[in-house]
């Protein structure tokens, strides 16, 4: 399934994140700073979570990361910090372990990364340890854009997620007779 940036607005909608926001991300229009709220290679690393993180299932990870990143924070300087600092830890962590910064890693090896860290059973907080930083601004916000996305929904079933116009189909259940 190709995840697209219509999903990515779809899920921005979701998380409360202004229509113009998501227009401003397609255009490519000028940053309030002149510069993108998240470097090249912060996007990097996101897309390298994802790719851990997301179903083998899914394409188009970094086009719908991106504009989903970016539209997150725009505007939202404290909640950039708070990403910009968890992907330096993780990065840093990357780094003191594998030798090398965490999207340059081959994915099994940024998987076992992350459950070194612990992310996987971290509480996600913003201002807690950095497992449950990496939890709260990578891991849970990348899932949380994933599965509210239409193309994310379909596949755990709920095709109709917030924000997203579905119709009466998506209500219906099969009885135990279909």
């Amino acid at each position: 399934m190709e995840l697209t940036r219509r999903d990515a607005l779809v899920a921005l909608g979701a998380a409360g994140v202004a229509a113009g926001t998501g227009a401003t991300v397609l255009d490519r229009a000028p940053w309030d700073s002149g510069e993108p709220p998240l470097s090249g290679d912060d996007v990097d690393t996101l897309v390298a979570v994802a790719a851990v993180v997301y179903p083998s299932t899914v394409s188009g990870v970094r086009r719908f990361v991106e504009t989903y990143s970016l539209g997150r924070v725009e505007g939202r300087t404290e909640y950039r910090e708070g990403m910009a600092d968890a992907l330096a830890t993780l990065d840093s962590y990357a780094t003191d372990w594998e030798d090398a910064e965490f999207a340059a890693l081959d994915a099994d090896v940024r998987d076992g990364l992350l459950h070194d860290m612990a992310v996987h059973t971290a509480h996600p907080d913003p201002a807690g340890t950095d497992a449950e930083r990496v939890r709260h601004f990578l891991v849970d916000e990348l899932l949380y854009a994933l599965y509210t996305s239409p193309t994310g929904g379909r596949l755990v079933g709920t095709e109709n997620p917030p924000g997203h116009p579905g119709g009466i189909e998506s209500y219906r259940r099969r009885g135990p007779d279909a």
